[in-house]
């Protein structure tokens, strides 16, 4: 085997790593691809499910990553530096535990616990696992583009807190994942072409969960990355075949493997001896491949047709010091799936297990011990030190404890006049600015080209839109009177443009809610969208939560109060997403000073150790807010307020009621509407205005002693108590599926009936669409009257 010593040089983002030799680096990736293995075949041959069900994990799509891993961990020019973050295909998790254990991080009883509760989870988890873990992945495609949302995150704090924005972000993307489209939304931003401290691994093993990757899909997914301003660079081929390419017949050879469909080459790796010669010949009739093939020994020749870039770690080292520091660079490593294993190559590998037959063979081979796998590496053997040694380059300094934002409890002037949520929302956020400005410095809001329809146009004049680029584009419509939105650009803007790419939206409020865990520096993302698409971008949204990112989603207008535009884009599902999705609080307010307490009330929670993320439902509907009926008196103004943000409050009262109503948003002024018709008829009602179903629902499996799933100070079982205090028939309506309200009915266990849509809607007036759906002033009060019945 060569070996040789490797002097790192210097380039941004780049350690400087001297005296690593090759045959220490070959036996830890050695080292590192049996742990890995061993930490799956232990969790199902050793430890297994009581159920006889299969634990699972991914021996063969880890085997493909251990060279680029420990080239990238443990190399010289290229290695990895304190500042550098490194988000690992999900797929490979144990290898990164393995990493983790041999720097000294995860100690070796933690990697018996694979998929075992409380042990090491099924894919990286910044918050669950132990040792090193800088991104969650796990969603196909999403931790690849958490390292474009880092990246922007990261400079946007610099540009607006200070900061030397040192470090890489690192991707190590499954080639599988390029199929997402949430990958190519983000690579495609225009923004992302300024981002040079973005590295991307490609894992080019060609194969996919069910089969081989048909055809040759290299040229297309490279010119890909290219026209998006990437810098495109290739490790193909190792040293062995690349020495083969220069002797007479090599570029024959070259030709061959080339234009080799991928299910012919993985049908190479399941041959041997003389088949292995003549399939790999082809149907090449010169005499010069044929020559050159038969100098290869049948030993040897194994053993060429495998030699990859991917598995070149001296080549993947010069690909990662050689990136482009000034643009995005994107590393095509052509690996083999299952490399190094006795299922290497195989076509349905990708879940498949070794045998304790096979894992005993792997040890053989490895030369370690199937009955000591976790056995330290030698004291003092190059291994080791080079394990010491990385583990010391790579200590990063305690983070400090990020500070606690101070949130006022209301900000703005009396509400007065008909106005809407949504334009609320802009009004709100002005204030801020003016009466809060230490707290308005760390809101930044995000939006896919919607912002001057959802009425963000009056706060993007005063912030302008944040850049990434050095270079300030020119403002051409600056000077024309009939031009309400001037799209400033600044690098202290505190608005993020996007384009009509929900999951980019998501993806970034995901990494600027995540600002306080990674750097200690908490910042309010808000993101803004139509509501209809919040299901678009629910699931990298609910992975950005699940992976720490605390931010606010603002889904606007909502419901089929946005009549004229028909089914298309009236949301009905989204009360339900919002009550039952695990980290976020959901709030529909019903009038403006009700956005107010709510939004303020939910940013206490964002940026900080034991904090959620929070999704608002707000409307178009025009209401006059005098029927919000804020109380004069400080006491009662502060209970309503205390009542609002814990999930509702009663509206109009009645002494003796013939039913209660609750009602959210967009329907409470035709509950009041109905309420005053009952009344004429000398039948009364109260009125419960509900501002937070979900908080509502979590304070009544609080009251069971049941988890409420949030931070505790945000649920309040009182509150059940202080809305329904008699036992009368409910009416419960809102602009959404009924079934979001119908637990309400267990509050007291009174007769209950559902208002809501339940169909898709079509084009119509307003009041037309809300009697369409049954959500209406008449519709509710004939529900009160059949009850009362």
């Amino acid at each position: 085997m060569r070996v040789m010593t490797r002097i790192a040089t210097h380039r941004p983002g780049c350690t400087t790593v001297p005296d690593v030799d090759d045959a220490a680096l070959a036996g830890l990736e050695r080292r590192v691809r049996w742990l890995a293995t061993s930490i799956v075949h232990h969790a199902n041959h050793r430890r297994g499910d009581p159920s006889g069900l299969k634990v699972g994990g991914h021996q063969a799509s880890c085997a493909s990553m251990t060279s680029m891993m420990t080239a990238l961990w443990f190399g010289s020019k290229g290695a990895l530096g304190p500042q550098d973050r490194v988000s690992v295909k999900p797929h490979a998790s144990p290898v990164l535990h393995a990493i983790n254990h041999l720097l000294g991080e995860v100690p070796a009883e933690r990697l018996t616990g694979l998929r075992q509760r409380g042990g090491l989870q099924s894919y990286p988890s910044r918050t669950k696992d132990p040792g090193t873990v800088d991104f969650s992945t796990g969603s196909v495609g999403i931790g690849a583009t958490a390292t474009i949302w880092a990246a922007f995150a990261r400079r946007y704090l610099d540009a607006h807190f200070g900061g030397d924005g040192r470090g890489r972000m690192i991707a190590l993307v499954g080639d599988a994942e390029l199929d997402e489209g949430a990958v190519w939304e983000a690579v495609h931003d225009p923004q992302v072409a300024e981002l040079g401290e973005l590295l991307w691994v490609v894992d080019f093993n060609r194969q996919s969960l069910d089969r081989v990757v048909p055809g040759i899909a290299y040229g297309e997914v490279a010119g890909m990355f290219g026209a998006a301003g990437w810098e495109v660079r290739t490790c193909k081929y190792g040293p062995l075949l690349t020495g083969l390419f220069a002797e007479d017949g090599g570029e024959l050879l070259r030709e061959r493997i080339d234009t080799m469909p991928n299910e012919e080459y993985q049908r190479l790796l399941r041959s041997h001896g003389d088949e292995l010669r003549t399939r790999l010949a082809g149907s090449c009739a010169d005499p010069a491949l044929h020559r050159l093939l038969s100098t290869l020994d049948p030993e040897a020749l194994p053993v060429v047709v495998r030699d990859l870039g991917g598995h070149d770690m001296g080549g993947l080292d010069e690909a990662f010091a050689g990136a482009d520091p000034e643009r995005p660079t994107v590393v095509f490593a052509y690996t083999i799936k299952g490399y190094g294993l006795p299922t290497e190559g195989h076509p349905a590998n990708h879940s498949a297990l070794l045998t304790p037959e096979q894992y005993a063979e792997l040890a053989a081979a490895l030369d370690t011990d199937p009955d000591d796998p976790w056995a330290s590496l030698p004291a003092h053997s190059p291994e080791a030190r080079l394990c010491a040694g990385t583990a010391r380059r790579l200590r990063r300094d305690p983070l400090p404890a990020a500070p606690l934002l101070d949130v006022p409890v209301e900000v703005s002037p009396a509400h007065r006049g008909v106005v809407t949520t949504q334009a609320t929302l802009g009004r709100v956020l002005a204030d801020l600015r003016r009466n809060a400005p230490e707290l308005a410095a760390r809101i930044v809001t995000v939006s896919p080209d919607v912002a001057s329809s959802t009425n963000l146009a009056g706060w993007l004049n005063k912030v302008e839109v944040y850049t990434v680029g050095g270079e300030m584009p020119r403002d051409w419509f600056a000077d024309d009177p009939e031009t309400l939105v001037h799209w400033a650009e600044a690098p202290v803007g505190q608005h993020v443009e996007l384009g009509i790419a929900e999951g980019n939206l998501v993806g970034l409020l995901g990494e600027l809610g995540s600002t306080w865990s990674r750097w200690a520096q908490p910042l309010v993302p808000i993101g803004v969208l139509y509501d209809p698409f919040v299901g678009r971008a629910l699931e990298p949204w609910g992975f950005g939560t699940y992976a720490g990112g605390q931010s606010i989603l603002i889904g606007t207008p909502s419901g089929v109060s946005l009549a004229p535009e028909g089914g298309a884009h009236q949301s009905v599902i989204t009360p339900s997403i919002g009550l039952e999705h695990p980290g976020v609080v959901a709030y529909e307010p019903a009038f403006a000073v009700d956005l107010e307490w709510t939004l303020l009330h939910a940013m206490r929670f964002v940026g900080r150790d034991g904090g959620c993320s929070a999704y608002f439902r707000l409307s178009t509907i025009p209401v006059d807010q005098v029927l919000a009926a804020v109380p004069a008196d400080a006491a009662a103004r502060e209970r309503r307020r205390s009542q609002t943000v814990r999930g509702g409050y009663v509206l109009r009262s009645a002494s003796d009621p013939a039913a209660v109503v609750a009602a959210v948003g967009a329907a409470v002024p035709g509950a009041l509407e109905a309420a005053q018709q009952l009344a004429q008829d000398g039948i009364e009602t109260v009125v419960v205005v509900v501002t937070s179903a979900d908080l509502l629902f979590r304070a009544t499996r609080a009251r069971s002693g049941m988890p409420a799933g949030c931070p505790g100070d945000l649920v309040d079982e009182r509150i059940l108590d202080e809305l329904f205090d008699t036992d009368v028939p409910l009416v419960t309506v809102l602009d959404g599926h009924p079934h979001t309200l119908a637990f309400l009915g267990t509050v007291r266990g009174v007769p209950t009936t559902t208002l809501g849509v339940t169909e898709f809607g079509q084009s119509a007036a307003l009041a037309d669409s809300h009697a369409l759906h049954g959500i209406d002033a008449p519709a509710i009060r004939g529900a009160v009257l059949d009850l009362a019945d």
